[in-house]
């Protein structure tokens, strides 16, 4: 047990340097949004493009891995939309509590994660799923908000927007054009790559501090019953995990080590991506961002039980 709290710690140990720093008043009331802007649109795109850069055709195409992640994800996320509708909830609120229950924290939580505990290998799977949940589970959300949102109902419109959406956001281009440049076959020449090296290493650290700032940050108080965010937590850090793992290992029978790289991805806390989809749309953020703090807290006891008994499988 020991052991394997140490591989994690230094992940939640960076995290806590965020989340120290902004209330010792060493940071900030803008480092949080400006730190965050800076992986996003810098660091985290660079550590994509030379991923995808080198990695092959062969470690790319795991369809069985692309149906467990992904299929994981929309049951928990379909799931969540019934029980929230049912209990009177706005379609647009609904959708935005349903990405909290499916969407993990790959971008922040699961690459360092998975370079500690599955090694170097593991990252061209940890792209896939972070493509999958920063684009096609945020896609999703995104049509029904809009579609609840809106009064006239227009499908092509509602598609030109999210398409339009996608194209822009650098998730998703850097990767696709680091997959181009590795298809092209060209050679990389030697000062460009220390470029992205350099820029793509500071995406993990940055990343985890840029949450411990959003996680310190001082929000608004609002009359939400606490069991909202019990139960998206709960959703996050059990449901998922669970749904994941009887579709690695019972359905599509995936290699040990993959199966359980799958379900430790499920298994991350919250990302802060519901977060910034409740603010653009002006839609109660109170939930969220309580389900994102109290899942990420949550997810160091749960990470560490699961890689406690299932051991540490390095692909």
């Amino acid at each position: 047990m020991v052991s394997t709290v140490l591989v994690i710690l230094p992940i939640f140990a960076l995290i806590f340097a965020g989340f120290a720093c902004r209330k010792l008043g060493v940071l900030g009331p803008r480092s949080s949004p400006e730190l965050n802007r800076f992986v996003v649109y810098l660091a985290l795109p660079a550590l994509l493009f030379d991923i995808m850069a080198h990695t092959t055709r062969r470690e790319l195409y795991q369809p069985a891995f692309v149906a467990v992640f992904g299929l994981g994800c929309l049951i928990v996320f379909g799931l969540t939309v019934a029980l929230r509708r049912r209990g009177a909830r706005h379609l647009a609120d609904a959708s935005i509590d349903s990405l909290n229950a499916a969407y993990a924290n790959t971008g922040f939580i699961g690459f360092p994660l998975s370079l500690l505990v599955f090694g170097h290998a593991s990252l061209s799977a940890v792209t896939i799923a972070t493509i999958l949940t920063v684009c096609v589970l945020f896609a999703l959300a995104i049509i029904l908000i809009e579609s609840a949102l809106q009064a006239e109902r227009r499908p092509a419109h509602l598609l030109w927007k999210v398409g339009r959406s996608l194209l822009r956001n650098p998730l998703l281009v850097a990767p696709v054009l680091g997959t181009l440049f590795a298809a092209s076959g060209a050679q990389m020449p030697a000062s460009i790559e220390t470029f992205f090296k350099l820029l793509g290493g500071a995406a993990s650290p940055c990343a985890l501090v840029a949450l411990g700032l959003f996680i310190a940050e001082k929000r608004e108080s609002a009359q939400v019953p606490d069991s909202s965010s019990w139960l998206l937590v709960g959703l996050k850090l059990i449901v998922h995990p669970a749904v994941t793992w009887v579709l690695a290992f019972k359905v599509f029978s995936l290699p040990p080590a993959l199966g359980h790289l799958a379900v430790v991805l499920a298994a991350l806390p919250t990302g802060t991506g519901p977060f910034m989809l409740a603010e653009f749309y002006q839609r109660e953020a109170v939930v969220t961002s309580r389900t994102i703090l109290v899942s990420t807290i949550g997810s160091i006891f749960t990470l560490t039980l699961y890689l406690y008994f299932t051991g540490t499988h390095v692909l």
